[in-house]
């Protein structure tokens, strides 16, 4: 049964106030969608929330933390009763820290847990007791090129990346021995321009930058709204997440020695940190958009990406984590 349109569809997105799920809301909402922007940044919402109206889209702002279960439960009630129904459901919300494991604290990876991995049971559980009453709706849960191959100073963010790929597996399995008709498709990102290098938890000297290359939040968002239409088992966003997955396959102890260095350096700009505020257990006030400082950096779609999205027989390349495709 195909899913209907964008424009006919009721979305949640999740970490819809700045970055990748600013970009993912604001493309549905250019297809005429009824998008459900989830965070905690309300000036943030407000603004994307008008960004969709502008483009002929619809939008309910929903202001919630995503690590409390209760008011995920919430939110998604709020869309039922406003639009009826919830057709696709998008995890993207994130919090991580960037340390070293010794100077991260129990509080800190509980609360990178907490968010961007809890927050991503939350958000299914809730998209779930809507969905399978209806046998039908798809779930996105945005994943990373880190769920496969951890680097260094980012151990928070890739082992709840890791958990989140671990829960879907399940799911996944649970859904297809029961004959659901409910979609569930995981998408694993490369770097991408954020806001997230400025307003995450730095506690190293230098201030961070994301490893290159980096993609626009648009490509991503685009690859996205595909997999929410096509629904593969698993997609492989870019070259770098490809790569990152097969070498973690094939030479994992080699990758361990080579990332040590090759992934510590790159991470860092020649400035000190001079950080005074975080978005770890707080929001800040004002938008920070969806791009990070560092837009003529910024890449569209490689080849990978093109191929996969554009040229069906040639996108099911060997995948060491895919079966078939769903």
């Amino acid at each position: 049964m195909a899913p209907p349109t964008s424009r006919e569809q009721v979305i949640v997105v999740t970490g819809a106030s700045s970055g990748v799920g600013r970009a993912v809301a604001r493309a549905f909402g250019a297809q005429r969608a009824k998008v459900a922007l989830l965070a905690r940044n309300s000036d943030a919402l407000a603004a994307a929330a008008e960004e969709i109206r502008q483009t002929g889209g619809h939008a309910l702002v929903l202001p919630t933390d995503v690590a409390d279960a209760d008011a995920v439960e919430r939110a998604a009630a709020a869309v039922e009763e406003r639009w009826g129904r919830i057709d696709t459901w998008v995890n993207v919300a994130m919090a991580t820290v960037l340390a070293r494991v010794t100077d991260t604290t129990a509080a800190e990876y509980r609360r990178v847990t907490d968010v961007t991995y809890l927050g991503y049971v939350h958000g299914t559980l809730a998209a779930l007791r809507r969905m399978l009453p209806r046998d039908g709706g798809t779930i996105v849960q945005v994943g990373s090129a880190l769920a496969y191959r951890s680097i260094p100073l980012q151990s928070a963010y890739c082992a709840a990346k890791a958990a989140v790929r671990g829960f879907t597996d399940s799911l996944r399995s649970e859904l297809i021995h029961d004959g659901s008709h409910v979609r569930l498709t995981h998408v694993h990102l490369p770097a991408v321009n954020t806001p997230q290098s400025e307003r995450q938890r730095n506690k190293m000297p230098k201030q961070q930058q994301p490893v290159p290359p980096l993609f626009s939040p648009e490509t991503i968002a685009e690859a996205i709204l595909w997999a929410a239409r096509h629904a593969p088992r698993e997609m492989l966003v870019g070259g770098p997440t490809l790569q990152a997955v097969w070498g973690q396959k094939f030479i994992p102890g080699v990758l361990d020695r080579y990332l040590a260095k090759a992934a510590w350096d790159p991470q860092f700009l020649d400035k000190p940190n001079d950080q005074q505020q975080d978005i770890l257990f707080e929001t800040m006030p004002g938008d920070p958009g969806a791009h990070g400082p560092y837009r003529d950096r910024e890449r569209g779609p490689d080849l990978q990406l093109r191929l996969r999205t554009h040229f069906s027989s040639l996108s099911r390349y060997p995948n060491p984590s895919d079966g078939e495709e769903t």
